[in-house]
C-alpha cells in the first residue's frame, strides 16, 4: 500500500480484503486508468481525503474486473463507503460526466450523520 495525501493506494485484492476485515468505516474509490472521468476525479478525491479525518483508499480496478462484478461497479469513478466490511453507501459516477467534489463532500457528510 502506498499513501498519498492521506489517500492510501490499494494494489492487490489481498490488501483490499485485509483492509475490509480490519477497518470499520472507510471510503474506497474504484477507478480506471483509461477513464478520463476517473483521472479528473482522482485529485478531487485526494484533496478531500487530505481535508478529512476519514480513512480514504483508492484502487485502480484495471487488473481486477472481478471486483467490478463483486461490488457492482458499472461506471467509473465509483466511491463506496464500507462499514465493518459491508457496502453501506455508494456514489456512482454519472455516465459521460463522472463525479464532482460537491457530490463526494455530500457523501462524506451523509456518512458523518451515521456515526
Amino acid at each position: 500500500m502506498k499513501n498519498a495525501n492521506n489517500c492510501i493506494l490499494i494494489n492487490t485484492k489481498q490488501e483490499l480484503d485485509k483492509i475490509l476485515q480490519t477497518k470499520h468505516k472507510i471510503f474506497i474509490l474504484f477507478y480506471a486508468s483509461w477513464c478520463p472521468f476517473s483521472q479528473r476525479f482522482l485529485p478531487i478525491f485526494e484533496k478531500c481525503a487530505k481535508d478529512t479525518a476519514k480513512q480514504c483508499y483508492r484502487m485502480m480496478i484495471d487488473e481486477f474486473p472481478d471486483l467490478c462484478e463483486k461490488y457492482v461497479v458499472e461506471v467509473f469513478p465509483t466511491v463506496i463507503f464500507f462499514e465493518k466490511g459491508n457496502v453501506s453507501k455508494r456514489l456512482d459516477g454519472d455516465q459521460g460526466i463522472g463525479l464532482s467534489e460537491k457530490q463526494f463532500r455530500d457523501l462524506l457528510s451523509a456518512c458523518d450523520s451515521r456515526q
